[in-house]
């Protein structure tokens, strides 16, 4: 049997845009965002016109181990210290040797790291065999999602008046107070919109009881709700006020986290199509570790006087339980 070679990874170039349109035709997407608001597969999608742009935030890495050649993209986001990882191709069969794609993940780790990533994010479906390879290489579940689809149309009319307004700077500490109250602290942290997605905001008695973030692109609108509780009686007509801003053209995906699960029972009012569910994984970016230069220094201290205890010390503090 002929010895393995070992895997090599690299940045992409333009002599691999070839082989890599070839891949991605095949890819898992890993960013709703993108899923839902873009023919991302198609030849003008996100896929594609992403292959070469780190200046936009984009990086494209290929891996070839033995026979396997696999490709992953991630992105950065502007607004905080977080990767998040655009699509990773081939798919994974099922009972296929994944050698490679573990080497891809580990290597676009390492690369956000460059990048100041503190973080790197990524959506997938549990029922899929990359979700146990990337748990296998370090992903966390850290929060479960499920996509709602309202499909293109005309919005119902609302029963209930609500006022949304343009998210605005004077809306950031209302914002953050309510994603305090109603994420889980262990999902705050992946919580947050990015910079790019634009946001209305809901207020009631001064307070901000809902912010809506929303990306709009060719093929669908992402929609990501963050509602207080207190105002569970409005959602529907959260909901609706949201539709009647957005254009009847196009497709509507919400997405819908565990911690506010209760938001179905709105949807489903609004006849809203149950979808995909989805785990948000994360994988901790190590920052590089300094080494401290430990200086002699005992020539500068002196001789101390040793102070004696003032009670009999205890000798079976360490003694095992």
């Amino acid at each position: 049997m002929p010895p393995r070679e070992s895997p090599e990874t690299r940045s992409m170039t333009l002599v691999d845009i070839p082989l890599v349109s070839r891949l991605a035709e095949k890819g898992v997407l890993l960013d709703s965002e993108m899923i839902y608001t873009r023919d991302a597969q198609g030849p003008n999608g996100g896929l594609f016109s992403n292959l070469l742009l780190p200046q936009r935030g984009y990086h494209t890495l290929l891996t070839r181990a033995d026979k396997q050649q696999v490709v992953g993209q991630f992105r950065m986001r502007t607004d905080q210290p977080t990767a998040q990882m655009v699509y990773i191709a081939p798919g994974l069969e099922d009972d296929e040797d994944n050698t490679a794609w573990l080497h891809v993940l580990d290597a676009i780790v390492r690369e956000a790291g460059k990048h100041n990533a503190h973080t790197l994010t990524a959506e997938v479906s549990e029922e899929s065999t990359l979700f146990e390879t990337m748990r296998n290489a370090g992903f966390a579940v850290y929060a479960r999602q499920q996509i709602w689809r309202w499909v293109a149309g005309d919005a119902p009319l609302p029963t209930v008046q609500i006022e949304l307004t343009e998210q605005t700077e004077a809306d950031a500490l209302g914002i953050q107070s309510l994603f305090t109250n109603t994420v889980p602290k262990l999902v705050q942290q992946i919580a947050l919109p990015s910079a790019e997605m634009s946001g209305m905001v809901y207020r009631k008695n001064e307070r901000v009881e809902a912010h809506i973030a929303l990306s709009e692109g060719k093929h669908g609108v992402y929609i990501i709700p963050h509602i207080h509780p207190d105002s569970s009686l409005e959602a529907t007509a959260i909901f609706i006020a949201v539709l009647h801003r957005l254009s009847r053209t196009k497709p509507v995906y919400v997405c819908v986290r565990r911690h506010q699960d209760w938001l179905a029972s709105a949807l489903e009012r609004l006849e809203f199509e149950p979808g995909m569910r989805q785990a948000v994984l994360v994988r901790h970016i190590t920052a590089g570790v300094r080494h401290a230069n430990f200086a002699p220094i005992y020539n500068e201290l002196g001789a101390q006087p040793v102070k004696q205890p003032t009670k009999p010390l205890k000798h079976n503090i360490l003694e095992p339980m």
